[in-house]
């Protein structure tokens, strides 16, 4: 059997997370005041957005335990299984580094690490690609080279009410936090490539749609074999105006709606609403 190893930066639905054969690590958040919670387990999104929100101090993210990752290759290892791992861009956390090291410490070999230079539902298309083509038979070497291929395809678009939480918590440039921090100005993010960027701003959460709305063509259109995905953190209303735009103006529907979990929503902070999805193949 092939089992898919992932982590909860992946914010997976409870129907993917609970497939067959389908681990979520969860990553670590930690409060000022000392408490630790497990992402995706001890609080809801409701929950934490709401703590998010009252807290003085930025809340810290950390990676699993090399031990956790240990036990789960040992017990692949025990089962005769082979593991794929997708997991969060290397860029954005030492998950990846993490993972790979507590293979190599159990010497577990039955294994291929695809760093997935993404995050969120990001992340959650290349695994849901993964299941489709285990469903279909494929090996895990025709699995881990299709998601290589893939993952230089995925786009996030996003507009945040603030970037003081991603620049608080190291993901983004103090000068491009500068920028994005105007008076007005609401910031449009790109996420390609592991790289999170600022690909526009406008004046109002109104012009900042339709900036988002413009980039989608220039970082190559959406493929429609895979869908889209409206993303937000504590505001489903608010992807309301990316809903419209994409059955109205691109004419596609079968859209999915996810929350960011704890992990992410710490960088990301409140007021979040973005678009997910799979570039077209070049011409």
């Amino acid at each position: 059997m092939i089992r898919i190893l992932t982590d909860s930066a992946a914010d997976l639905t409870p129907a993917d997370a609970t497939r067959p054969g389908v681990t979520v690590v969860p990553l670590h958040v930690l409060f000022a005041d000392g408490e630790t919670i497990l992402d995706g387990v001890d609080m809801t999104g409701d929950e934490y957005y709401a703590r998010l929100t009252t807290e003085s101090k930025l809340p810290r993210t950390s990676q699993p335990s090399p031990d956790t990752f240990i036990q789960f290759f040992e017990e692949a290892a025990a089962a005769g299984d082979e593991v794929l791992a997708v997991l969060i861009s290397s860029n954005l956390s030492g998950t990846f580094q993490c993972a790979r090291l507590a293979a190599e410490t159990c010497e577990f070999e039955n294994v291929r690490f695809v760093d997935s230079r993404t995050a969120s539902q990001g992340e959650a298309i290349l695994i849901r690609e993964a299941l489709r083509l285990r469903e279909e038979g494929k090996s895990l070497d025709e699995i881990a080279d299709a998601l290589e291929e893939l993952k230089g395809r995925i786009r996030i678009l996003g507009i945040v009410d603030s970037l003081k939480h991603l620049h608080k918590g190291g993901r983004l440039p103090a000068a491009v936090a500068l920028v994005g921090g105007a008076l007005g100005i609401k910031p449009v993010l790109s996420v390609i490539d592991g790289e999170i960027k600022l690909a526009d701003t406008a004046r109002g959460r109104p012009g900042a749609m339709v900036a988002l709305f413009k980039q989608i063509d220039k970082l190559g259109g959406v493929d429609e074999r895979y869908g889209y995905v409206l993303l937000y953190s504590d505001q489903k209303t608010i992807t309301a105006p990316i809903h419209r735009y994409m059955h109205e103006n691109l004419h596609l529907s079968g859209g999915r709606v996810a929350r960011l979990g704890a992990a992410i929503g710490t960088h990301i902070g409140p007021g979040c609403a973005a678009l997910v999805f799979v570039a077209k193949e070049a011409e």
